[in-house]
This record gives structure tokens, C-alpha cells and sequence, in this order.
């Protein structure tokens, strides 16, 4: 038995092959990797960057390589990890180490929300069990003991940040973002828990405006053509179109200041510029561009990267803890496959004996907790090496013993039942043993 998964992530894929991949709802992925026979568990994480597949089982490196072909994506875009190569990959999902913008919290609340949903569906046992809710510990871990999703990285986030920062605070502000593309929508997600008093959103187009304000649940749409106006009430005004020309002038911005007595902060974060140059001339206006944020979020890159490392020595410590946690699933299993094999047998051979007993002695049903106490202690000291040994062969690795075992007491290593001619090879080999034992 073992673990692998597959990946389909932003690293080498564009968004359009990551979309493709899906192919269907969730549900429908987990039923396609399910009705392999030799897949006893799988989990899939589905986001917009990434589409990853966890399989527990046989000949899993084969099955996840023969789905990826049914997906229909070219192989240039996929990875494939087994094993150990595998935790560590989730762990690091987990953490925001494998995400287009390192250290995001987005992820580790994806990964707890598939989880969630593969437990519902009842494809994710006992080893995926374990495996994603130590990722989802760590992910916690990782984000408590460094700085990894601290300062903003995306030009969006950072305009927030920016803002923030010139205003000493957001909360009970208000504020006016010009743009409904993608990067005014990362403005608008940035700043939407900012506790802000009002946040306006003005898009030359009035659907795609009236999108992004229902999407962040707490903005109202504004004509474009009436900006100049809502601009009187806003504490800061970040601009993200797509406009050839410039959107807000200095004589607009002039009529503003005219009407108000507070301070204004434009951000302008488009290319080519929204703002005009000569806006930032104007008493009383504070205008950022886009160079200023590349700036901050360069030395947040950085930062984050340097507590990346912090982050790996931690996924590090975690994923033996984790390989060590399995090995000791993988034993208590096979142990436990052991006992209840013994325990069948013993139930079996105790009503023989009893019945044997009762039709030459005549003894009644109150020696059978007598002759079972017998039984349970020559078991118990019988398999007392052999579940020594099997720990044993976990902690070292020596997975042979452990599939040897699942396979003489649980039905063969694939998890499917043994042949019916292997089983009366079985019954033939007693039958000598019993007979003789009759005899006696």
C-alpha cells in the first residue's frame, strides 16, 4: 500500500489548462478515482491555481498516471509524488510555500474544506485522515510561529497596505476603487474587512461594477461619469482601469479639493497611468503609483521568503513526525488484522471443543468462559513476538513484513479477497490436523 498524488498547479500549467482539468464538479473526480479497485482512498484540492489529486492504494503511480491521460492534459503540465515526496507536498501546500503568492492564508482554508467534503463523501479513510489533518496542523503551525502571511505581496494588497499605513487606519474611512477588472478586485478583497465606513466602486461598465460590489458584499456602485462627485466624500481613491487615457485629471482633482477641507490619498496602480502626473501637486493630495508599490511588495516578497526557510524547518520536523505516525497505523493494522484472524479461529475451534466435550462429558455451558480465558491467553502469548516483530519492521521501514502480514490476514495486499482455490488450499491443509486431533 502506498500514497501518491498528482498536481496540476499554476508552476506549469496556465489557468485555461488548470480549468480544463477539472472536467466536472468535485464529486465527479472523487467517483472517476474511486471506481479503480486498487484505490482504497482519495482526496482532491480544487482552486483556482491548482487541481491535486491524494490516492491511497496499489499501483497508484500508474492509475494517477492513466487519469491525468483521461483528463486529457498534456504531460508537460502534470507531476506525479509518491510517498514521502507526497506528504511533503501537502505540508507545503498547506503551509502557502507551493502558492503563487508565498505564505497565503486562502489556501490552508481550501485544504480544510476539501477535507471536509472527501470525510463527507466517505473517500477519505483512515491514512488520508491523518495525513490531511496533520497538513492542516502544520499549516497553522507554520503561519503562528513565523511571518510567512504577513505584509502584502500582490500590487492590489499592497495598495491596501499603503493606504492603511498613510492613514494610520481604515476603519470608519471611506473609500472609492475605480476598476472592476482583476486588479481592482484584488483591491476590493484586500480592503473589504477593513471595517471601512462606505466603499465605492465606479466601473465604466455598470454590470461588471455591480459584480465586484455584490462579490465583496458591501459596496455601492457609482456612475462613472459622476466619480468627481463620490471623490468629495472618500478619505483615499485607488484607481485600477484599463483606460488608454487618464481618468483622473489635476483640474478634476482641483474641483474636489475646492469642496473639502480633509486630506485625499490617491493610489494609482494602473498601466498606463489613471492619474495624472501633476494630480500629486495639488495641496492637500498624497499620490502613490504603481512604482511606490512595487517597492513595498519587493520588500514583503522578501520577507516572506526569508521566513519561507523558518517554514521549511518546521515542515521538515513535521513530516517525520507524520512518516512516523503511519508507520504505526500501518502496524496497528496489521496487528489488528492478526488478532481478528486468531480471534475468528479461536471462536471457531471453541464451540468444536465445547461441543465435543459436552457429547462425551455431558459438562454444560459454564466451562466455556473457562475454555475462552484459555484460548484468549494462548493467543495473546502466541502472537506476543510476532506483534513485537511487526512494530518493529514499521519503525525500520521494512514495509515487506507489514504487506506479508496484511496479506496472510487480511485478504492480500491489493485489499481484495483471496481466491476461492487458495482458501480450500487452506481448508485441505487443516483438515490432516483436525482429524488427527479427533483421533486423540
Amino acid at each position: 500500500m502506498e500514497i501518491a498524488n498528482l498536481v496540476i498547479s499554476h508552476k506549469k500549467a496556465s489557468i485555461d489548462e488548470i480549468q480544463k482539468a477539472w472536467h466536472g464538479d468535485y464529486r465527479q473526480l472523487l467517483d472517476r478515482v474511486m471506481s479503480y479497485p486498487n484505490i482504497r482512498e482519495c482526496a482532491i484540492l480544487l482552486t483556482c491555481n491548482r487541481v491535486e489529486v491524494y490516492v491511497y492504494g496499489t499501483k497508484t503511480l500508474e492509475t494517477l498516471k492513466e487519469f491525468a491521460g483521461k483528463m486529457g492534459v498534456p504531460e508537460r503540465i502534470i507531476e506525479i509524488h509518491k510517498d514521502r515526496d507526497t506528504l511533503e507536498h501537502l505540508l507545503r501546500v498547506a503551509s502557502g510555500l507551493e502558492s503563487m503568492m508565498v505564505g497565503e492564508d486562502q489556501i490552508l482554508g481550501q485544504v480544510k474544506e476539501f477535507y471536509n467534503l472527501g470525510k463527507e463523501y466517505g473517500s477519505i479513510g483512515e491514512v488520508l485522515d491523518l495525513v490531511f489533518s496533520k497538513a492542516i496542523q502544520v499549516g497553522k503551525k507554520v503561519r503562528n510561529r513565523t511571518r510567512i502571511n504577513k505584509g502584502a505581496v500582490s500590487i492590489g494588497s499592497a495598495a491596501v497596505e499603503l493606504a492603511e499605513r498613510t492613514l494610520g487606519t481604515l476603519r470608519g474611512k471611506r473609500a472609492m476603487i475605480i476598476g472592476a477588472g482583476e486588479m481592482g478586485r484584488l483591491v476590493a478583497k484586500a480592503i473589504a474587512h477593513k471595517n471601512l465606513e462606505k466603499i465605492y466602486v465606479a466601473n465604466r461598465t455598470p454590470e461588471r461594477g455591480r459584480r465586484l460590489a455584490e462579490e465583496i458584499g458591501s459596496a455601492e456602485v457609482v456612475p462613472f461619469d459622476r466619480i468627481e462627485r463620490y471623490m468629495v466624500e472618500c478619505d483615499v481613491v485607488i484607481s485600477a482601469t484599463s483606460a488608454p487615457h487618464h481618468v483622473i485629471t489635476r483640474g478634476a482633482v482641483e474641483r474636489v479639493m475646492a469642496l473639502r477641507k480633509e486630506p485625499l490619498l490617491i493610489i494609482d496602480i494602473a498601466l498606463p497611468r489613471d492619474v495624472e502626473p501633476e494630480v500629486g501637486e495639488v495641496e492637500g493630495v498624497t499620490l502613490y503609483t504603481i512604482d511606490d508599490l512595487r517597492e513595498i511588495s519587493t520588500e514583503n516578497l522578501r520577507k516572506r521568503l526569508r521566513e519561507a526557510k523558518k517554514a521549511e524547518e518546521i515542515i521538515k520536523e513535521e513530516l517525520d513526525d507524520l512518516m512516523d505516525r503511519l508507520k504505526e497505523l500501518k502496524a496497528r493494522n496489521a496487528i489488528c488484522m492478526m488478532y481478528v484472524h486468531a480471534d475468528y479461529i479461536k471462536n471457531e475451534e471453541i464451540i468444536e471443543f465445547y461441543n465435543k466435550l459436552s457429547a462425551k462429558y455431558g459438562v454444560d455451558e459454564d466451562v466455556l468462559p473457562m475454555i475462552e480465558s484459555f484460548a484468549n491467553s494462548l493467543i495473546k502469548k502466541f502472537l506476543r513476538k510476532p506483534t513485537v516483530r511487526i512494530r518493529k519492521a514499521a519503525r525500520n521501514g521494512n514495509s515487506e513484513v507489514i504487506e506479508a502480514v496484511e496479506y496472510l490476514f487480511g485478504g492480500g495486499s491489493n485489499g481484495v479477497s483471496r481466491s476461492e482455490n487458495e482458501e480450500v488450499e487452506e481448508r485441505q491443509a487443516e483438515a490432516p490436523v483436525k482429524g488427527e486431533q479427533a483421533q486423540h
